[in-house]
């Protein structure tokens, strides 16, 4: 049976608008002590939807990227507001990044990136009835929004801009349930 180790001695290394990286000293029901560093951030974690024009029609978008320096294509995401549920998140997220609303909202799994340093999670939501709603958010510029089909999802898997393990992960996703009706 798993024991979790007990944890003490957590003390913020470093601050950011954003993240926290944190140290906190672990003792295993071992005895075996270790130190582990993790990134910790703010808020309620973020979201990530699947916006489904019809039953095999997604709309992506590109957006900069400043992890690799670079436009990604990928799905709608954000961060969780205040006071915000995952699904109200996603409803707010599709009007401000593709000016869609959308009549259903399904939550399909929480995920996270990277557990072993990474205390972030992301709620994937397949938004579907759509109808155009733009609302004012905070994007640096406007994002280009492009269709792709769910029938071709193995081709699309492997396009050089499409890179975010997250939005790859909710498309097979997106499709398999789809299909399963």
């Amino acid at each position: 049976m798993r024991k979790s180790p007990k944890i003490s001695n957590v003390h913020t290394v470093a601050k950011s608008n954003i993240f926290r990286v944190e140290s906190m000293d672990l003792e295993f029901s071992n005895g075996t002590t270790r130190t582990y560093e993790r990134l910790n951030p703010k808020g309620k974690g973020a979201v990530l939807v699947i916006p489904m024009l019809d039953d095999d029609t997604v709309l992506m978008i590109y957006e900069y990227a400043g992890g690799t320096e670079r436009y990604e294509l990928g799905l709608t995401k954000g961060k969780i507001d205040a006071g915000e549920t995952p699904i109200e998140a996603a409803g707010r997220e599709l009007k401000e990044e593709i000016g869609y609303g959308a009549h259903k909202l399904t939550f399909l799994k929480t995920i996270t990136l990277a557990p072993g340093y990474q205390s972030n999670t992301t709620h994937i939501v397949l938004a579907e009835d759509l109808y155009e709603q733009w609302q004012e958010g905070d994007e640096p510029e406007p994002l280009e929004i492009v269709k792709h089909k769910l029938s071709d999802l193995e081709q699309l898997t492997y396009n050089e801009d499409l890179t975010e393990a997250r939005s790859i992960l909710a498309l097979y996703m997106a499709r398999d349930i789809i299909r399963s009706r």
